[in-house]
């Protein structure tokens, strides 16, 4: 284990690009929801004939699946993680996360997507073909809030990723809930560099984090670690599906 400064320097200095998180392999860990994402997709995967991969990041969850579609089609924000996938996947198209989607209506048999940073509902219903599904892991409200207040201070929780919400804007864009199920999961961080690391991955956890502004803050955060072991904070998940009638 190295000094504050380089532990710190080590996770400042990792790529960014894609959804990849092997990096922290003894660093850091994660409980696993119980549902297992990548092999619920797989399986739908293998027997539609057309699918869309929203916010796919590097492409590595959907390009895991040993079938896909004869028509595999995936939007990434990003252009760095956009060119990552696109080595993965056979169509990756750059678009906003919040849309609109570039493709036509009743396109798609299966629209899924992890992690999403925003649900652009009213498009995912006009993508889909009738009878279709959306099938995503989504992260719930307050995920991580622990790691949140210790570097901000007390935060409210916004409900916008509520299972309530997506409930209430699902049905709004005129689909049918089938399965909404919510899971809190333990986060174990061992070191700082995987802290700073985690941060700039994941900007929505500290808003407008860098390790110049919060230096004084990952102190204290490695002292606590090396105090206690570990930083333990708890991320929050949910699946949801639904279907177009």
């Amino acid at each position: 284990m190295g000094t504050f400064e380089e532990l710190v320097a080590e996770g400042a200095a990792v790529p960014l690009e894609g959804w990849d998180f092997s990096w922290f392999e003894g660093r850091a860990t994660e409980e696993r929801p119980p549902w297992g994402y990548a092999g619920l997709i797989a399986a739908r995967l293998a027997v539609v004939s057309a699918a869309l991969d929203l916010q796919t990041g590097g492409g590595e969850v959907t390009a895991s699946a040993p079938v896909l579609p004869p028509r595999m089609a995936a939007t990434e924000s990003w252009p760095p993680n956009a060119l990552v996938a696109s080595r993965r996947l056979p169509l990756v198209v750059l678009a906003a996360d919040a849309g609109p989607l570039p493709f036509r209506s009743s396109s798609f048999d299966l629209v899924i997507s992890r992690h999403p940073v925003v649900t652009p509902w009213g498009e995912i219903a006009r993508v889909l073909r009738p009878g279709g599904t959306y099938f995503s892991q989504q992260i719930g409200a307050g995920t991580n809030r622990e790691l949140t207040d210790f570097m901000m201070g007390p935060q409210p929780v916004s409900p916008a990723r509520s299972v309530e919400v997506a409930r209430a804007e699902a049905e709004a864009a005129g689909l049918e809930v089938l399965r909404l199920e919510p899971v809190w999961l333990r986060v174990e961080f061992f070191d700082v560099g995987a802290v700073v690391h985690f941060l700039r991955k994941v900007l929505w956890t500290v808003p407008g984090f860098t390790v110049e502004r919060y230096r004084d803050r990952l102190l204290d955060l490695h002292a606590h670690i090396q105090e206690h072991g570990a930083f333990v904070s708890t991320s929050t998940r949910f699946l949801v599906e639904a279907r177009k009638p």
